[in-house]
């Protein structure tokens, strides 16, 4: 295993900034997830510390040694990518000892770690198998267990997850897992589904435009968003975000309203800004709750009047999308079954203690972690 560190690292493709200057560390062993929506610059990161493609600017280390213009087979790494890219024309065990053959290793050693990796795979009854005997999941595994018998000291996923189906996915998240802690080896990998960096990652790297907006571990970047972008991004379904105005401010109290309902406002901890500055609202789907019009409320809780405009019943939960006015629909997550229907008039019940308000520039001014 080996520590990954990137200095300014930065790409452009003429005159277009892909990547605009990150600061990283990674440490040795640790499971990083860059995560962002597309055009966000996370593959081409990882592209860069795989070495597929040119740097810019700045520096890239693996294990304290300067890669930044190494061949990509110099830099002790093994990438999983999107497609399998196995050959059809060969056997899982000669797919997995393909690039052992060209390397010139001998056959007992070849042998060896085709069947190390087939055990940690569990794909010991497949060996014999062409790729197109089998399944998707089982063809992620093979290309998978190519990175392994390379004993890299990092491995690259590069959204190997995108091409199954759901079943799949959750399946191969916990192979992945399971993976990591069985090799502890430094991991890299990069998603647009923020529900695979939940739950694979040790920390997440929020990327948007080219820029990092936040590290942390998952339920940091959950419950403590630095800015708008990565509290509508981390979650599902995501923070609902509402305009508003701060009413009043200070290092012990401040007050916010939101602008689709004058008479909804909400006494907060402290906060930064000043009284009149338009602010964003942010708040969870779960921490929400529906009532039916001219309900008694729980002490504490403000209510905002909405319109139900469609309910969504899973079974043990039910979403209900609501028009509270604002510019976009309300989700309110509900355990179990919910008794509302489209069209009808209720009040969406909201503790202060669940809210995040954001600046005009999107920055994190107050939240539930310190109101």
């Amino acid at each position: 295993m080996a520590a990954v560190e990137l200095k300014n690292v930065r790409k452009s493709f003429g005159t277009v900034d892909v990547i605009t200057g990150v600061d990283l560390t990674i440490d040795k062993g640790e499971f990083v997830v860059f995560v962002g929506a597309s055009g966000s610059g996370k593959s081409t990161l990882l592209r860069m510390i795989a070495g597929l493609e040119t740097v810019s600017d700045g520096d890239i280390l693996i294990d304290g040694a300067d890669v930044t213009f190494a061949e990509p087979s110099e830099r002790g790494i093994a990438m999983v990518f999107q497609s399998y890219a196995l050959y059809p024309h060969m056997n899982v065990y000669n797919n997995i000892a393909f690039n052992l053959k060209l390397a010139g290793l001998s056959k007992t050693e070849i042998d060896k770690r085709v069947k190390e990796a087939a055990r940690i795979l569990r794909l010991n009854e497949l060996l014999s198998r062409s790729p197109a005997q089998l399944s998707g999941g089982q063809r992620q595994r093979v290309a998978i267990g190519r990175a392994i018998v390379r004993n890299p000291k990092v491995f690259l996923f590069d959204e190997p997850l995108s091409n199954l189906d759901a079943a799949l996915r959750v399946q191969m998240r916990l192979e992945i897992e399971r993976l990591h802690r069985e090799l502890g080896t430094t991991m890299i990998y990069v998603t647009h589904d923020q529900v695979e960096a939940m739950t694979l990652a040790d920390r997440i790297v929020a990327l948007d435009a080219g820029r990092i907006q936040q590290v942390g571990p998952p339920l940091e970047l959950y419950s403590r968003p630095s800015n708008v972008f990565v509290a509508g991004f981390i979650g599902s379904p995501k923070m609902n975000l509402m305009p508003g105005k701060l009413v009043s401010s200070g290092a012990g109290k401040s007050t916010v309203r939101l602008d689709a309902s004058a008479a909804t406002q909400f006494d907060l901890g402290a906060s930064r800004g000043a009284a009149g500055d338009a602010v964003t609202v942010g708040v969870r789907p779960e921490a929400l709750q529906i009532f039916a019009d001219g309900g008694v409320l729980p002490a504490g809780m403000t209510g905002m009047p909405a319109r139900v405009e469609s309910i969504e019943r899973l079974g043990n939960i039910t979403f209900a999308y609501l028009d509270g006015g604002t510019p976009e629909v309300i989700t309110v997550q509900v355990m179990g079954q919910a008794d509302f229907s489209p069209g009808q008039q209720v009040q969406v019940g909201i503790q202060p203690s669940q809210l995040y308000v954001f600046d005009a520039n999107g920055t994190a001014i107050a939240s539930a972690a310190n109101a």
